[in-house]
């Protein structure tokens, strides 16, 4: 990253103005526009909200004002993307401007590039050539705003949790004191004490700073009040233009809330209509987990001995039943992804026992973490906090077929998922040039294609407009009729009662602090 002369911890940040003047971007090898004939201004030091469906550009337009569009495609070599138009930060182009913006992209495992936290949140300083000592200081300034400010700063970054790798790429940002902040779906992966924290230090940094900020969310009701206009924008079209409203937040959201609700906007009070389903646990036992103990990191070697992890979480009992679905709640850093996994059969115990029924394995009391790939795959079926990590195809289609044809199984199912999950017209699509919502969804049709008995999925509506959450609600509910088991690590307090059953909620304990 080039250096920028952003000067010491005392200098003051310049905001940064935008200009987009018919502008368009189409991903290499698609056939339309990620967005069309985008139009907007926003002044220095505006607050703007990004809103619009799963799919209209949003994670686009803040890649291009973050300068990291059009050098390479997604393979690596240079493509057949296609830019029109002309968009400028303070009047030139955001290649050139590299450093005036801070981007947190919606996968924050992307940009954690060091080993300990506080060398983590010092690096786009450094790139800025920041003097040391304000570096320092910023570091400790901007893990105190985020909430991270009780672990060292030696802290392994392998060792934290997706909400707080969330934090931490936020951390980074602020330290950089960038003059446009750039925050894609900041919030999805947090508990809702750490959506507040998250929005509270942006606001800070905001009010220290006077920076620009452009942030994409779904959840309108969290921004609305930190934000001095909302612009919504709509899937790419020849003859439509990109922006379908912009104004004010009371104006957009009194004059337009049934079309915004309409077009998957997440309108304070609005809750897409779902059957809800009953607690029900009759169904026949699956999984079943005993004073487990898990943790991700591998037992260590000291001479002749084998010293085991540290657990993140012990003590943990429950039940996995044909047909019901069990929520995962908690804190961020509680476990719960990693109990998830463990549960799932990817990560070893490290404490007490999983064991599955003669109904998903041969013998009962096996252990899933014995199983081979192909028993594990046919059987529970994981979805990552993470898309990209399950992605191994160049597009769509193929990624639908790769777990069927590998299991020699049939692909009757393929075309239902596409439909459902609003996949259609992505089939020859590049996985990772897909939207944050699309590529969930991809990531959740994988896994159904192989039809599981268990299904385990970690953070399942991120990155989901209102319209894409139902249908992702109601086809889960459908499985659970059908009587798979539905596992899921959520903060999402609609879709945990949307699917009913039973819930897990995980504390944090001493082993997440130290």
């Amino acid at each position: 990253m080039p250096a920028a002369s952003d000067g010491g911890a005392s200098s003051p940040t310049r905001p940064a103005a935008v200009t987009a003047r018919g502008w368009g971007w189409r991903h290499a090898g698609r056939s339309r526009p990620a967005v069309h004939a985008l139009d907007l201004d926003i002044r220095p030091g505006e607050r703007v909200l990004l809103l619009g469906p799963s799919g209209a550009g949003k994670s686009t337009l803040l890649h291009a004002l973050a300068g990291v569009l059009g050098d390479v495609n997604d393979d690596g070599e240079a493509g057949d993307s296609d830019e029109s138009g002309s968009l400028l930060i303070d009047g030139g182009a955001p290649r050139e401007r590299r450093g005036r913006a801070g981007l947190m992209q919606q996968d924050p495992e992307t940009q954690v590039v060091l080993s300990r936290l506080g060398d983590d949140v010092a690096f786009g300083a450094e790139n800025l050539a920041v003097p040391r000592d304000a570096i320092w200081a910023r570091v400790h300034e901007a893990l105190d705003d985020v909430g991270l400010s009780h672990l060292p700063l030696d802290h392994p970054t392998s060792a934290l949790s997706g909400g707080q790798k969330q934090r931490l790429a936020l951390a980074g940002i602020l330290a950089m004191r960038p003059g446009l902040i750039l925050l894609d779906e900041p919030t999805a992966n947090l508990d809702p004490a750490g959506v507040l924290e998250v929005r509270d230090a942006v606001g800070r940094c905001l009010d220290k700073t006077g920076a620009t900020l452009v942030v994409v969310e779904h959840r309108v009701s969290v921004w609305k009040d930190l934000v001095d206009r909302i612009v919504v924008l709509q899937p790419g079209s020849a003859s439509d233009p990109a922006v379908l409203l912009d104004g004010p937040p009371d104006r957009v959201l009194a004059e337009a809330r049934d079309m915004l609700a309409a077009a998957g906007v997440w309108v304070p009070g609005f809750v897409p209509a779902t059957r809800n389903r009953a607690s029900d646990g009759s169904g026949d036992l699956l999984l079943a987990a005993e004073e487990l103990a898990v943790s991700r990191e591998r037992p260590r070697r000291r001479r002749f001995k084998s010293i085991p992890p540290v657990p993140v979480q012990h003590g943990i009992s429950a039940q996995v039943r044909a047909g019901q679905a069990l929520t995962i709640t908690g804190p961020n850093g509680a476990g719960k992804s990693t109990f998830a996994l463990t549960l799932a059969g990817l990560l070893a115990p490290v404490g007490g026992s999983v064991s599955a029924t003669v109904d998903l394995s041969q013998g009962a009391g096996i252990d899933p973490y014995t199983w081979k790939a192909d028993q594990l795959i046919a059987r529970i079926g994981t979805v990552f906090q993470e898309p990209e990590h399950q992605f191994v195809t160049g597009n769509v289609l193929d990624e639908l077929m790769f777990g069927p044809r590998h299991l020699g199984r049939g692909e009757e199912r393929v075309d239902e998922l596409l439909e459902r999950l609003r996949l259609t017209e992505l089939v020859d699509a590049n996985p990772y040039t897909l939207s944050g919502g699309e590529k969930r969804r991809l990531s959740v049709a994988t896994v159904l294609a192989a039809h599981p008995q268990v299904l385990v999925l970690d953070e399942p509506t991120f990155g989901q407009d209102a319209n894409t959450w139902a249908e992702l609600a109601s086809f889960l509910s459908e499985l659970l009729d059908d009587g798979t088991a539905v596992v899921s690590v959520t903060h999402d307090v609609e879709f945990s009662a949307a699917l009913g059953g039973t819930e897990l909620r995980l504390g944090t304990t001493e082993a997440v602090a130290s």
